[in-house]
């Protein structure tokens, strides 16, 4: 089975980032978002393999509230959002925001789900290294639960997403991350629906699974909408 297999077996509709950024700025354009009166803010994995796509947000966007860590999870919370929208331009008394949040996985020549080369370095590396970590971990059976104050993401990680996993069952990597997409949504939502006053300003909502190929990086786009005056409209990218 090829890369182009693999992709349509597992994500059905992938774009390159390059497209998913330009189309998702395109899709809000219509509902009044742009580069002068909206700030971005972006939650990806700190691994340098996923910084392309922060790139591309800024170049279309302008600089953009970094809201990442490790495996891309939320962990921001009510200060960081509330940081990010006080930093937003304020045009004839709205603020706009565009939230872009995506763990990532790696696929390599081979179509190994979870391999990747890296720049220097020879062997086969991993994406996501903290969820590869996380999946070994319940693989071995050895779970460890509390903060380990030299490993504070980490930690939070596991026990956040330890939480969507039904006991006993150990899930692949890519369907860990797909846990994954669904949880940095979910807590992603239930925060801003307590501090975003949406009749006054409005927010987008972009997430997915951000996808290293040899041939380039690729997104999936799990769910993509607009709040616009306390209305959510549904975006779909074409």
């Amino acid at each position: 089975m090829g890369f182009e297999e693999v992709l349509e077996k597992f994500f059905l509709k992938v774009y390159t980032e390059a497209d998913f950024v330009r189309k998702t700025f395109e899709a809000l354009n219509k509902f009044d978002f742009n580069a002068d009166n909206t700030i971005a803010c972006v939650g990806v994995c700190r691994d340098e393999i996923t910084q392309p796509l922060i790139t591309l947000i800024r170049e279309t966007w302008g600089e953009s509230f970094n809201l990442s860590s490790l495996a891309g999870m939320f962990f921001a919370g009510k200060t960081g959002l509330s940081a990010a929208m006080h930093h937003a331009p304020n045009v004839d008394g709205k603020e706009r925001y565009v939230y872009y949040a995506l763990p990532h996985i790696a696929i390599d020549d081979e179509v190994q789900v979870g391999q990747c080369c890296r720049t220097g370095r020879e062997g086969k590396s991993v994406a996501c290294g903290a969820l590869n970590a996380f999946h070994k971990e319940m693989t071995g059976g050895k779970m460890n639960f509390t903060i380990d104050n030299e490993d504070v993401e980490q930690s939070l990680l596991k026990m956040r997403l330890i939480k969507e996993i039904p006991y006993g069952q150990v899930p692949g990597l890519l369907e860990l991350t797909r846990i994954t997409q669904m949880v940095i949504q979910n807590d992603l939502e239930s925060t801003l629906k307590n501090i975003v006053d949406t009749q006054k300003n409005d927010y987008a909502i972009m997430t997915g699974i951000q996808i290293h190929a040899p041939d380039g990086n690729y997104v999936w786009p799990a769910s993509c909408y607009a709040v616009v005056n306390g209305t959510k409209m549904e975006i779909e990218l074409k």
